[in-house]
C-alpha cells in the first residue's frame, strides 16, 4: 500500500497549492479537457485540435468540461482484480451490503459464470443455452444498469459536501471537484454503451425504480457515515473491475462475436481519444481502467477525515502503475 502523511500544517500547504498552482494542461496519461461545439474546432484521437468541423446535426464532438484519464496502452492493460481488506465493523458491513447487491444484481441482469467444462467442444449457441456465458445482449444489459446506479455515489457526495460548504462558508479541500469528475465519467460510461442499445420501457422502469431507492439510501447515509459511504463504493468498484475484466477476457477468447470487429462509438473515441479504427474491445479496457480508478480514489477517501483532510486528487492525479496496482493511499499522521 501506498502512505500519503496528513496533518494540519500539510492540509494548509495543500490549499495553497491548489490556489497557486496553474491549472494542468497534460501529463504521460492524463490531459485537462474543454468543451468544444459543432461550429469550433474539435479534438481528436490524435492529440492536437482538428481544424475539421464536427458533421452537421450531430451535436458536440470532441471533448468535455471535467478532468478525465487517458490512458496508454500500457496503462490499460495494468489493471488488476484487488479487494481492500475489511478491517472494521463498517467495512464489514459495506462488504456485505455489496455482495448482496451483486447477488441481486446478478439475478435482475442474467449474469451467469458457471465454469466451462474442461474439454467441452460446445459451440458459441450452445454455451450461451447453458448458461455458461452471456451474448451480447446481455451484457448490454448488464453494463448499462451497472452505469445507471455507477453515476449516483459521485453525485451525491458532491451534492452533500457543496452544501455543507455553503451552509458553513468554507472551503470543501477539492472534494467536490473529486467526487464530480466520478459522476461524470460513470455518466459517459452510459453514454458510450447507449449507443449499442435502446432500452425499453420495463428496463427504464427498473432503473428509475432502483435509482431512486438508491439515490435517497445513499443521500442519507453519507449525511452521518461519509467515510463508509466512499468504502462502499470502493467495494462496489472492485466488482466492476472484476465484471469488466471478465468481459474483456470473454471478447479476447471470442465468446461475444458481435464485438469481435465492432467500431467503437464515435463518442467513445472522442472521450478517451482513442485510434479511428478503435473496437469495442478497446473501449472495455478503457472502462476498466476508469473503473479502477474510483476504486483506488473511494477506497483512499474512505481511509482520510472527511472534514479536515484535503482530497490529494485535486492536487495530482497519480498514474495507472499506482491506481491499477494498488488498492488505496493510507492515512498517516506526519509529525
Amino acid at each position: 500500500m501506498l502512505r500519503v502523511a496528513f496533518s494540519p500544517t500539510s492540509s494548509i500547504i495543500a490549499r495553497t497549492t491548489l490556489l497557486r498552482a496553474p491549472p494542468q494542461t497534460a501529463t504521460v496519461s492524463v490531459h485537462r479537457k474543454k468543451a468544444h461545439s459543432s461550429q469550433t474546432p474539435y479534438l481528436t484521437s490524435s492529440g492536437p485540435e482538428s481544424t475539421t468541423p464536427a458533421p452537421h446535426g450531430t451535436g458536440i464532438h470532441g471533448d468535455w468540461v471535467l478532468f478525465h484519464p487517458v490512458y496508454s496502452q500500457e496503462e490499460l492493460k495494468s489493471v488488476e482484480v484487488l479487494h481492500q481488506e475489511c478491517k472494521t465493523f463498517s467495512d464489514k458491513l459495506a462488504f456485505r451490503l455489496v455482495k448482496l447487491a451483486r447477488w441481486g444484481f446478478d439475478i435482475v441482469s442474467g449474469y451467469k459464470h458457471k465454469p466451462i467444462p474442461p474439454g467441452s467442444t460446445m459451440t458459441i449457441d450452445e454455451l450461451r443455452k447453458g448458461g455458461y456465458i452471456l451474448n451480447e445482449k446481455g451484457w448490454l444489459a448488464r453494463i448499462l444498469f451497472l452505469e445507471t446506479i455507477a453515476g449516483v455515489p459521485g453525485m451525491v457526495a458532491a451534492t452533500v459536501r457543496h452544501l455543507v460548504s455553503l451552509r458553513l462558508m468554507k472551503r470543501d479541500n477539492g472534494w467536490i471537484h473529486t467526487c464530480l469528475e466520478e459522476a461524470e465519467n460513470e455518466r459517459m460510461h452510459l453514454m458510450t454503451f447507449m449507443n449499442l442499445r435502446e432500452p425499453g420501457i420495463f428496463f427504464r422502469a427498473l432503473i428509475l425504480g432502483a435509482q431512486g431507492v438508491f439515490y435517497n439510501l445513499f443521500f442519507l447515509m453519507y449525511l452521518f457515515v461519509p467515510n463508509a459511504c466512499h468504502r462502499f463504493v470502493g467495494y462496489l468498484e472492485e466488482e466492476a473491475v472484476f465484471t469488466y475484466t471478465y468481459c474483456i477476457d470473454e471478447l479476447e477468447k471470442g465468446r461475444i462475436p458481435e464485438w469481435t470487429n465492432k467500431p467503437a462509438p464515435q463518442i467513445a473515441i472522442d472521450y478517451w481519444r482513442l485510434k479511428p479504427e478503435a473496437k469495442m474491445l478497446e473501449v472495455i479496457y478503457a472502462v476498466r481502467a476508469d473503473e479502477s480508478t474510483h476504486r483506488f480514489v473511494n477506497h483512499s477517501l474512505a481511509n482520510l477525515n472527511t472534514k479536515t483532510d484535503v482530497s490529494p486528487f485535486c492536487l495530482r492525479e497519480p498514474g495507472m502503475d499506482t491506481k491499477g496496482k494498488t488498492i488505496s493511499y493510507v492515512r498517516v499522521r506526519s509529525e
